[in-house]
């Protein structure tokens, strides 16, 4: 995430090579560089808790300063409603005291179920308690964002009629979110990763987001999932831009830090900042690499990346 800084003082040969020698070539260069400098990246990349767990240790507090003296100016976590009340706290406060932001956290994400494809009252009032739910974790967090998964699709129920459904079930997710300044980001997944789900394409995503009309229900785009399933990342990103609120990260195959697959993150990392993005970048990867080398392989790999 800190490329601004990353060509300096002697990695320039090393470091440009390896990103173009392909997969894994520069996590092998990234050992023998000079030490890191600690500004700030230019976009919000934004690791996830335990990311740099070998380095930082279990305690979200170290995590936090950990990510933040690399020079990262966001954190997300996945599971934050899972997390006791006093952790959650603990973790917006520190942010705050280190200006960092808070990515989106997942607040449905169902993978076994039929549910915003179905019309069923008693589906309605869960999903509906479930926003219930995420508005009063949002307001112990400080963050305006909450993920959301539509479940699987029904191979008994037209697409069309499935579509509506999902529509009318996000209206009233929407209506119970937007008086809270709750926004729900819908994330596509990949349908070999995760088979049978509804929600696989960005513009599929769009035209739902385009017939609610709503400030609180946009797009999270998953730039791992999406090379899989469509590719076109940044005519796609273009075309959706105003719909897209965030987005996830990940390199392909494998799904480890970027570099070490086939998508051009440098091109679009340049992209959304001449953009202007202002949103969070959440890290949802692996390492190459094991332990604390892996670990320091994934930070140099974001400052080659931010470098442009």
């Amino acid at each position: 995430m800190k490329r601004r800084d990353f060509l300096a003082g002697g990695l320039t040969l090393t470091a440009a090579a390896a990103t173009l020698a392909g997969p894994g070539s520069l996590a092998a260069s990234r050992q023998s560089g000079s030490p890191a400098k600690k500004s700030r990246f230019k976009l919000k990349y934004a690791p996830h808790f335990g990311q740099f767990r070998h380095h930082a240790g279990d305690d979200l507090v170290a995590q936090i300063h950990f990510a933040a003296d690399e020079g990262f100016s966001a954190m997300f976590d996945n599971g934050l409603m899972n997390r006791p009340a006093q952790d959650q706290e603990k973790i917006a406060r520190e942010l705050e005291k280190r200006g960092m932001a808070l990515g989106p956290f997942v607040l449905y994400a169902d993978f076994s179920q039929k549910s915003f494809v179905k019309r069923d009252k008693d589906i309605r009032e869960m999903l509906i308690k479930k926003m219930r739910q995420g508005i009063e974790t949002s307001k112990r967090v400080n963050t305006a964002w909450a993920l959301v998964v539509p479940g699987r699709y029904d191979e008994s129920l037209a697409w069309e009629y499935q579509t509506a459904n999902v529509i009318e079930n996000l209206r009233a997710c929407v209506e119970a979110c937007e008086p809270a300044g709750l926004i729900l980001v819908l994330e596509p997944l990949n349908p070999k990763d995760h088979p049978g789900l509804f929600l696989t394409r960005i513009p599929q995503a769009y035209e739902i987001c385009r017939a609610l009309a709503s400030p609180s229900c946009k797009i999270l785009d998953d730039l791992y999932h999406q090379q899989i399933t469509e590719g076109n990342l940044i005519p796609n990103i273009d075309m959706a831009w105003e719909e897209i609120a965030s987005f996830h990260i990940g390199d392909t195959p494998g799904r480890k830090e970027p570099t070490t697959g086939e998508i051009n993150y440098r091109n679009i990392f340049r992209h959304l900042h001449q953009k202007g993005y202002q949103g969070v970048l959440g890290m949802e990867h692996g390492h190459s690499l094991k332990g604390k080398e892996g670990e320091q392989a994934t930070i140099e790999a974001y400052r080659a990346c931010d470098d442009f």
